[in-house]
């Protein structure tokens, strides 16, 4: 059963999380822990973020400096299809635009497809953070990336040669932004990109982070009236630190409402925060669970715990 179907026949709000691969040179271990602290609240699908190669530059003992390529975090295929052997749950790998070529996008597409992992998530990705602007380098948008992976399902590959044999197709959802991207114009531009991904094929949408249910609320009802009728999935995080009361909205583009903003600002240590963090979560989860809604997405990055706390309080 695709994620896609397990989303819309879900009786009751459905449990996710988005997990990291981890860092170059560290085993599994930590991922594996992370799962074993959340399966009890029986998540249909776990997402496994990608993360494109960084220039670093490296000294090379002569007064002189090498630029390279380096990923941080490499292994969200080898990831993914360890979860779903060791688990048995669903996993669904990140697609990005940014810092792969088509080719190996389409590489990374046989892959999974040999590993009969089908359900993925399709992003553009941000920018290397050393430069100013998106740089392409394959796909220029996720919806040029949605149309390689439509060509894929198709059966052809990126330079339009015919497959010989066709697999099972990919399943997949994309991302939405209720405060709409930091790149658009308005909302109303951002929703017309929402519409184009789901004409073309997206069978649901994943909400960026946000801390103000009434702007998922006011987002949804607003797809609706645009004839966006795919589940919309609200995707939320509790906060676990005091820098993020600044750090989050500067770098993902979210309001935090004031009066949460304000319990927050009280906050003297990490530990204050995180307890602020998973009573103003929770109360998010209680109320979009309350609303209906199918399924409820957690970013569980250095909030393994207090994800756990909420999931404890809400399912």
């Amino acid at each position: 059963m695709s994620v896609t179907d397990k989303i819309n026949l879900a009786k009751n709000t459905a449990f996710s999380f988005e997990l990291l691969p981890p860092l170059k040179g560290n085993g599994i271990d930590s991922v594996f822990r992370t799962i074993d602290i959340l399966r009890e609240f029986d998540p249909q699908y776990i997402n496994i973020t990608t993360h494109r190669s960084e220039f670093v530059y490296r000294d090379k003992g002569d007064g002189t400096f090498v630029r390279l390529a380096e990923r941080q975090r490499p292994g969200t295929v080898a990831v993914a299809a360890a979860i779903r052997s060791k688990y048995n749950i669903s996993v669904v790998p990140h697609i990005l635009c940014s810092g792969f070529t088509r080719e190996e996008t389409e590489y990374l597409l046989i892959d999974l497809q040999f590993l009969g992992i089908t359900d993925l998530l399709l992003l553009r990705g941000d920018k290397a953070k050393t430069d100013t602007e998106f740089i392409v380098s394959g796909n220029a948008h996720a919806t040029d990336l949605q149309q390689q992976v439509n060509q894929f399902n198709n059966g052809f590959f990126a330079n339009g040669e015919a497959m010989k044999n066709k697999e099972t197709r990919f399943s997949y959802g994309m991302a939405c932004y209720p405060e709409k991207h930091e790149e658009a114009p308005n909302i109303d531009a951002d929703l017309a990109w929402a519409k184009k991904k789901v004409e073309n094929g997206a069978e649901y949408l994943v909400t960026q982070m946000f801390f103000d249910n009434e702007k998922y609320f006011a987002f949804v009802e607003k797809c609706r009236e645009n004839g966006i009728n795919v589940p919309v999935i609200p995707g939320i995080k509790p906060i676990t630190l005091c820098n993020q009361l600044t750090v989050l909205p500067k770098i993902f583009k979210v309001d935090i409402p004031d009066i949460f903003a304000r319990e927050l600002a009280k906050c003297k240590t990490d530990e204050q925060a995180a307890e602020a963090g998973v009573e103003w979560c929770i109360a998010q989860a209680k109320e979009l669970k309350a609303r209906g809604v199918p399924s409820i997405h957690f970013y569980s990055f250095m909030a393994t715990e207090s994800v756990r706390k909420v999931a404890k309080g809400v399912y």
